[in-house]
């Protein structure tokens, strides 16, 4: 197995790609080794030292190391984890896999909320996936929408440039009724 790696914007994340599917449908974003419980692979990326978040897409791993940490001396363990896993045959993720993301959304706003899941579904989040990341739709109030970074996206120096001058352009542009894009936590 020859499980290629990229760099991402954002310094303490790197991307896996193990060269066949990591996820059937959806992300998925785990942030702690116990959140990672339901996830064989990402438990054996979280029994690595220095290693702070887990995130997957279709057919890539993103892992993102503690400040201090060097790819050097934790990146051929990772390799060894996913690669151990794949010749394991367990699953990705026991259970129900990962979902579309979005959050749902009910009320007079929902057709304007519909427009922002479809504008970030065709153009922003196969974009942000090549990063190794995901943006997900959070929320929308009064003409904000509310967006969820993760994987490579979460904690990026890049980030706020990419949601300012980037997604809200591009929603502003397509909907007027969008006057601006902010970040929320997990």
């Amino acid at each position: 197995m020859f499980i290629q790696t990229e760099s991402t914007p954002n310094p303490a994340t790197l991307k896996f790609l193990p060269g066949q599917p990591v996820l059937d449908v959806g992300t998925a974003d785990f942030g702690t080794a116990e959140a990672a419980a339901r996830s064989p692979l990402a438990s054996r990326i979280f029994a690595v030292d220095g290693v702070t978040g887990v995130f997957f897409g279709l057919d890539f791993v993103t892992v993102t190391k503690a400040e201090g940490i060097d790819w050097d001396h934790i990146k051929p363990a990772i390799l060894g984890a996913v690669m151990e896993h794949y010749q394991s045959g367990q699953p990705v993720v026991e259970g129900e896999q990962a979902s579309s993301g979005h959050a749902a959304h009910s009320g007079e706003d929902s057709g304007i909320v519909d427009q922002i899941k479809e504008l970030l579904d065709t153009r922003v989040r196969p974009a942000v996936a090549q990063d190794g990341g995901d943006i997900t739709f959070h929320g929308f109030d009064r003409g904000i929408v509310y967006l969820h970074m993760q994987g490579a996206c979460a904690g990026c120096p890049s980030s706020t440039l990419t949601l300012k001058m980037g997604i809200e352009n591009l929603l502003r542009h397509y909907i007027p009724e969008v006057v601006e894009v902010r970040p929320v936590a997990a």
